[in-house]
């Protein structure tokens, strides 16, 4: 177990996080992954992830990413089981429970948006970059050493009903920035991956919206994006053939990014 490629993929149950696991598995990394429900409960994406490590180490982690008990627990229970700290994937994230205006959105959803995207991400990115610092002063050999964070075009697309969302994924932008100037020095990269409308549960809700919006030619490729498409630009990050870029940002959004007249 030692030996092998660790991967810590948080909110690595379902979605988006599911699959960059599957994938990380699938590109010989050992895997942990972090989830807030029973482990029972998530059987159909752990099955997944254990198929594609075929024999290698797996551990499920309940646990709130908001919560500074809980984050330390996740950091502690890797190292202690796997030994060493490769990769941080920072995918948990909420969206709000209900769709609000700006003018009326509560305290209680703001707190809890930003608990989980945004102050979740930077506290744990902080205690894996101290661990992965840790492990390179004892001479551990690791390589390819990098924090991805998973942001969205909502880091600057402004949703005024859901604004709160918007602000998290703003900030997980800075928090890249941040991260990648600190740590650059230790040979920790950090990159951002910027999915756009993906076909996941929390976009099911407005499926029809998108559908439209899609079909009307609001991204230029015209379809949905899938899981598996963010989880393809997270394997090539962890491949190691970026090493020279850090603070980087990936869009995986079918070029909403794009300008157009």
């Amino acid at each position: 177990m030692a030996g092998e490629k660790v991967a810590l993929v948080t909110g690595g149950s379902r979605g988006i996080g599911n699959a960059i696991a599957v994938k990380l598995a699938e590109e010989g990394f050992a895997v942990a992954i972090v989830a807030s429900s029973d482990e029972a409960l998530s059987r159909e994406g752990i099955s997944k992830i254990k198929k594609a490590l075929d024999g290698r180490s797996f551990k499920y982690i309940k646990a709130d990413i908001a919560s500074h008990t809980d984050r330390k627990m996740i950091l502690k229970e890797v190292v202690s089981d796997f030994g060493r700290l490769d990769v941080l994937v920072n995918n948990a994230g909420v969206a709000p429970f209900k769709r609000m205006d700006i003018l009326e959105t509560t305290v209680e959803s703001f707190d809890r948006v930003i608990g989980i995207n945004l102050k979740g991400t930077f506290f744990m990115s902080q205690l894996a970059a101290n661990e992965m610092i840790r492990q390179s002063e004892q001479q551990k050999v690791i390589r390819s050493r990098m924090i991805i964070n998973i942001s969205s075009v909502s880091a600057y697309t402004a949703s005024y009903d859901r604004g709160e969302y918007c602000i998290s994924k703003a900030g997980i932008s800075m928090v890249t920035a941040l991260f990648a100037d600190r740590l650059a020095r230790y040979g920790i990269n950090v990159y951002e991956i910027r999915p756009g409308i993906i076909q996941t549960d929390m976009t099911e809700g407005v499926k029809g919206k998108y559908d439209a919006l899609i079909d009307e030619g609001i991204t230029p490729i015209r379809r949905w994006g899938y899981p598996e498409d963010v989880a393809e630009a997270a394997a090539v990050i962890c491949s190691g053939k970026l090493s020279f870029s850090t603070g980087e940002i990936i869009n995986v959004d079918g070029g909403f990014h794009i300008r157009r007249l």
